[in-house]
């Protein structure tokens, strides 16, 4: 199996990465810079808007976890849009690092997060671009995906436990009762589906404990 990781040295890219090499997985860093990759493996340096599907369809799974510059977030659509059209109608799964915007706040299924006050008005604009992003691909019938969001609490320093928890798409608590998930364990969980391909065509989630 092969994989390609758009953004492989971003924050979430580096331990996606990370963890599929200690699966022995044959991985490929996608990224706009290549002096900046740290592991010993292969590297397409192209800037991810720029992508063929030529360049894409060599993976069995392409991982998108490209997080777009704050003056400019409307390139989290612009790639999702860029990837939905190379990878329709072919055999590449797309595995998104999404946002917790785009989960439901409750079983009722009424309201996302991104209306509720559990997003902050700060992160309101990168939460309403990758809620776009997903609408898309939502939309889309002939492309293989999985759109992995983060609890709201997403910590980036938090620890590797791997006591985590996938749900679908209504926000998760974890024992204590908070809607949390460190990057480690979330990195953890997009390594197990590009796996065990469980939750294909279906928005998930990851929820884990602290310790």
């Amino acid at each position: 199996m092969k994989i390609g990781i758009i953004a492989a040295t971003g924050k979430t890219g580096q331990l996606i990465l990370k963890e599929a090499l200690n699966e022995k997985l044959d991985v490929t860093a996608i990224v706009r810079n290549a002096s900046k990759v740290t592991e010993d493996v292969p590297i397409l340096e192209k800037d991810a808007l720029t992508l063929t599907r030529e360049d894409l369809t060599q993976f069995d799974v392409v991982v998108n976890a490209f997080a777009a510059p704050m003056d400019d977030l409307q390139q989290h659509v612009e790639l999702g849009r860029k990837l939905i059209e190379a990878l329709e109608g072919t055999n590449t799964r797309l595995i998104v690092v999404g946002g917790a915007g785009s989960l439901y706040a409750d079983d009722s299924k009424t309201q996302k997060l991104i209306d509720t006050s559990m997003v902050p008005e700060f992160a309101l604009p990168i939460a309403k671009a990758q809620n776009q992003n997903f609408e898309d691909i939502k939309a889309t019938s002939k492309l293989k995906w999985t759109f992995v969001s983060p609890s709201a609490f997403y910590d980036p320093v938090g620890p590797r436990t791997g006591n985590y928890r996938v749900g679908q798409n209504v926000v998760l608590m974890n024992s204590e009762g908070e809607s949390y998930v460190s990057y480690p364990d979330y990195a953890l969980a997009i390594v197990k589906e590009i796996q065990n391909a469980d939750f294909v065509s279906q928005h998930i989630t990851v929820v884990s404990e602290k310790a």
